[in-house]
């Protein structure tokens, strides 16, 4: 869904996320009936049963936050299990909203309102409510079985434990079979729209649109018109019930973000890689191929990509991982934009025909949504683990190019920059984003085509020899690029494989001095990648700590960064997108500072790099719990490190 903004550029507030006091910083507003709080950002999380709908449904309020105008960010939370035993802890599924009136930057640490649709819901996600937040259950699941089955000894909801909370006891169950009795519903049925009785009531209690949410029921269940029918009035009855009701008394109004002018759509990770790898086809002129073997979290671009065959786009979901890269690299040897995603256990069985398209060199982008391992480990939760496996997981030295993506939103330019660097010099490139990233989401200002770089494949079109002939490794001397040759090009016939080969003509060659030359070609070939030189944002320019990182960090080091600003310290950050080669003056930027620190979702693998290439005493701040950092978390961490320099005196 877009919406037009025609504003200026967005006012930052004094932390960058509002602060761990603006949820309370608010006004009222008359109108007839219930009195309105107007509050500049709020979090709200959704969790319930794997069975209960909460992904859709907060998916359906972040629509409609991004149809109003707020600046969001969001978490999606689940379990691993296509379906964990029911009303226990490991199946509870949750999703988590950060929006507001002024740019934000994460999913937020800690959730104002907490919605739970049962006891294992509550129990789950109530470490992680601050003092005061509000909380809706569903009453009708706290029953004595479901309180036993998460090892409740009485019931929260009466003994007292709650009464730091500002508790909203809510029927949910009955009140959505009151309001299908004349569905002509089964109750089973029935009570599976209570998930939609639960949006109506927060959508009435922050003054969300609802025709939206209706149109996407009709549409989502289209074949079904009965079940749309009930589900929709299931919404509007929790929409009349907030309003009706005596235990809300207020409702709250978060106002739309100033942001730069353009048409926005809400746009999560993986849906915005594949839009780049689309626009990367189209200003490439090539056609894409995705050859792909489906596995969490990757399986959205196979998904998403499926459905463009008018842009040209071709898919192909393969038996297995080395299949789809096979078939990938196929259609890059026949002049297409080969294409293959996958997470860090596909990436381990790819390796091979990754080194064998370093040999050929020929243009391909190996897409990896990292998450949680080793093996299969944590399916569904995020991390950042997979670097080194990137920079060096095969035989031989077979350097590849890799770019990251810092938010959701940028994973569309970040494709556009593997595709550029992968045809430009004729290279494998590992495009690493993450499952924070794939599943989370946030506003995306729609580029117009003018401001998309154009990639130009330059296909060999003849001979490039003085006597007529071609060599299929004689190199572009400013790029070090082989010719790209299609095959059914007249002349233009090649020798390809995985054996090494001679310089200029291709042929294989065991000579111990060409083989070293190629080696070593093949790495300068990568060294001199062209990646734009790393920004660096320090305020004051005299700045004594510096904070890198890469990826989907970025959020969270950004909030606690402009944390640490609001109380006057001075601290310098900059983000990796180009991890090989790294930008030309990194080293410089290295040396312009006395401490480094590197936070990581891994066990510091940036950091080993830096230390390696730069000799500097990058130092790591690490967390693989599966989950992003928390910017309050990363700002104590900062606020530490900066003390001990201003503590040294110097």
């Amino acid at each position: 869904m877009t919406s037009q903004v025609d504003q200026s550029a967005a006012v930052d507030g004094s932390d960058g996320e509002g602060g761990p006091e603006s949820a309370a910083r608010s006004g009222t507003s008359g109108r007839p009936g219930k009195p309105i709080r107007r509050l500049d950002r709020v979090i709200i999380r959704f969790a319930g049963d794997s069975g209960d709908g909460m992904q859709l449904t907060g998916d359906r309020f972040t629509s409609e936050t991004a149809a109003f105008g707020n600046d969001l960010s969001t978490l999606p939370n689940f379990p691993a299990e296509i379906r964990a035993p029911a009303g226990t802890l490991p199946g509870v599924s949750s999703f988590q909203l950060h929006f507001a009136d002024h740019d934000i930057l994460t999913p937020g640490d800690a959730p104002n309102v907490l919605v739970a649709m049962n006891p294992a819901a509550l129990k789950a996600n109530l470490a992680d409510l601050p003092r005061g937040a509000e909380i809706i259950v569903d009453t009708d699941e706290f029953t004595k079985r479901a309180l036993a089955k998460v090892g409740y000894a009485a019931d929260p909801l009466g003994d007292g434990s709650l009464d730091a909370y500002r508790l909203h006891r809510v029927p949910l169950t009955t009140l959505t079979l009151e309001a299908l009795k004349d569905s002509g519903l089964a109750r089973k049925d029935a009570e599976r729209a209570k998930n939609m009785f639960a949006l109506g009531l927060l959508s009435w209690m922050y003054h969300r649109p609802t025709h939206g949410t209706e149109t996407f029921l009709r549409r989502k269940f289209a074949k079904k018109p009965a079940i749309a029918e009930a589900n929709i009035t299931a919404f509007r009855a929790g929409w009349n019930f907030g309003e009706t009701t005596e235990d809300f008394a207020v409702s709250y109004e978060i106002p739309p973000a100033r942001l730069p002018a353009g048409t926005y759509r809400n746009i999560s990770g993986n849906l915005a890689l594949s839009y780049g790898l689309i626009a990367a086809s189209r200003r490439s002129g090539l056609p894409l191929f995705l050859g792909s073997y489906p596995i969490t979290p990757a399986s959205d671009i196979l998904h998403e990509l499926s459905r463009h065959k008018n842009f040209g786009v071709r898919t192909f979901q393969a038996e297995d991982e080395i299949a789809g890269i096979g078939a990938a690299l196929g259609a890059a040897f026949g002049g297409a934009l080969g294409v293959t995603t996958t997470s860090g256990p596909g990436v381990a069985l790819k390796s091979e025909t990754i080194g064998l398209a370093v040999s050929l060199e020929l243009p391909l982008l190996v897409v990896d949504i990292q998450r949680g391992g080793p093996s299969t480990g944590l399916p569904t939760k995020t991390e950042q683990a997979d670097l080194l496996q990137a920079m060096f997981g095969r035989n031989g030295e077979a350097p590849v190019p890799i770019v990251a993506p810092a938010t959701p939103a940028e994973c569309f330019d970040a494709a556009l920059e593997a595709a550029r660097i992968a045809i430009t010099y004729r290279t494998p490139v590992m495009l690493l984003s993450d499952g924070y990233l794939a599943n989370g989401s946030e506003p995306w200002r729609i580029p117009e085509t003018d401001e998309l770089p154009t990639i130009e494949p330059d296909f060999a079109t003849g001979p490039n020899r003085e006597d007529g002939g071609f060599w299929p490794y004689k190199r572009d001397p400013q790029t070090l690029a082989r010719p790209w040759a299609v095959p059914g090009t007249a002349g233009l016939e090649h020798r390809i494989g995985g054996i090494e080969k001679q310089d200029g003509t291709g042929n294989i060659s065991y000579d111990p001095a060409n083989h070293d030359f190629m080696v070593r070609t093949r790495q300068a070939k990568i060294d001199g990648v062209t990646v734009p030189d790393l920004e660096v944002d320090d305020l004051t320019g005299d700045a004594r700590l510096l904070v890198l990182g890469w990826g989907s960090t970025y959020g969270p080091i950004t909030a606690a960064v402009r944390r640490l600003r609001a109380d006057g310290h001075r601290i310098a950050q900059a983000h990796l997108r180009n991890l090989n080669p790294f930008p030309a003056n990194l080293g410089a930027v290295l040396a312009s500072y006395e401490r480094v620190i590197v936070p990581e979702m891994n066990l510091g693998q940036l950091a080993l790099l830096l230390r390696a290439k730069y000799l500097v005493d990058a130092q790591s701040y690490n967390q693989v719990r599966g989950l992003p950092f928390k910017a309050a978390q990363l700002a104590d961490v900062l606020s530490a490190a900066i003390g001990t320099l201003e503590g040294d005196g110097q």
